[in-house]
């Protein structure tokens, strides 16, 4: 869906992005990941030619970028901002509706699409009489994602959309970003600098670091097959809790206990590790019942789970 060939970035002497190279998948969610000035924004720009590469070439659906208008290019392009960057003197309803103003759209099209942006993204009706003061960070990043999503665009950038919220309100962000259905069949590409931020939402990771791609792949090969020392010390002060969140029940299946229920009600196994966890901590009851492959259901409580997590742990620290 996108590509990247040897993109390069200089402002005045600082090579802010040098020969960066990489592809988006369609339904894939990319997410550029390192510290201030790696350059992971400057490369999120260049994407939609809000700033243009010195060298290299970048394509979307095979053909440059640079063989088209930057307008018509961005109009085809979802983009959310860090501080969302809605009009203080439009009302929510011409907030989300300046891109399908600017496309033509007829009015009954445009209220019908953003009727149902608001109710995927559970805004209430009453929002749209509303201005962007009177909202809360939760709800007018909502906006900005109804936004950005109006018109349906294959393609997504985010950048730092959940930077500017509260830890509460992003965990709830966050949650809903991964269950929304319209967002799995786009390529997304997202900046962050918060490492658990990045595991939690990305089908892949590009981590950088002066201005260089330094490893591509998935949290599970950033953890467990780093490159260099560089991925290890990026990832060194919050490790134990990224395994927890990239390793799921089905991963440690064969070190749990062998003892089988039938006709309870159960979880997937899909579930990760702190899922797990969280639904042990939350809930009354002692353990769980995990649904597995072949309808085999098993019962793990806490002590259980960790146990099958250090086995699984000790297996991939010897590979």
């Amino acid at each position: 869906m996108i590509e990247l060939k040897e993109i390069s970035k200089k402002f005045g002497d600082t090579q802010a992005v040098k020969q960066v190279s990489f592809s988006i998948l369609r339904a894939e969610t990319l997410v550029l990941l390192g510290t201030s000035g790696c350059g992971k924004t400057t490369t999120l720009k260049m994407i939609n030619r809000l700033i243009e590469p010195d060298s290299g070439q970048i394509l979307i659906n095979e053909k440059n970028i640079t063989d088209e208008d930057p307008d018509t290019l961005r109009k085809g392009i979802g983009y959310v901002m860090q501080n969302i960057g809605l009009f203080p003197h439009y009302n929510i309803a011409e907030n989300i509706a300046i891109l399908p103003k600017l496309l033509k759209w007829d009015k009954l099209k445009t209220q019908s699409r953003t009727q149902e942006l608001i109710k995927k993204l559970h805004l209430p009706d009453s929002i749209l009489a509303m201005y962007p003061h009177e909202l809360s960070g939760g709800q007018q990043q909502r906006v900005g994602l109804a936004r950005a999503l109006i018109t349906d665009p294959p393609v997504l950038l985010m950048d730092e959309p959940f930077g500017a919220l509260d830890n509460v309100t992003r965990t709830s962000i966050q949650k809903e970003f991964k269950a929304l259905e319209e967002l799995k069949r786009k390529a997304i590409v997202m900046v962050t600098h918060d490492v658990q931020e990045a595991f939690e939402l990305a089908d892949r990771i590009c981590l950088m670091d002066k201005g260089e791609v330094i490893q591509i792949g998935t949290p599970k090969e950033l953890l467990y097959q780093p490159i260099n020392d560089i991925v290890k010390g990026f990832l060194a002060g919050q490790r134990l809790v990224l395994e927890f969140k990239v390793v799921s029940i089905q991963d440690i299946w064969d070190y749990l206990p062998e003892e089988t229920i039938d006709d309870v009600e159960s979880v997937a196994a899909n579930l990760s590790i702190w899922e797990a966890m969280e639904l042990l901590r939350d809930s009354e009851r002692s353990e769980l019942f995990i649904s597995g492959a072949n309808k085999t259901i098993k019962s793990v409580n806490f002590e259980q789970l960790t146990k099958a997590f250090n086995r699984y742990q000790n297996t991939q620290q010897h590979e």
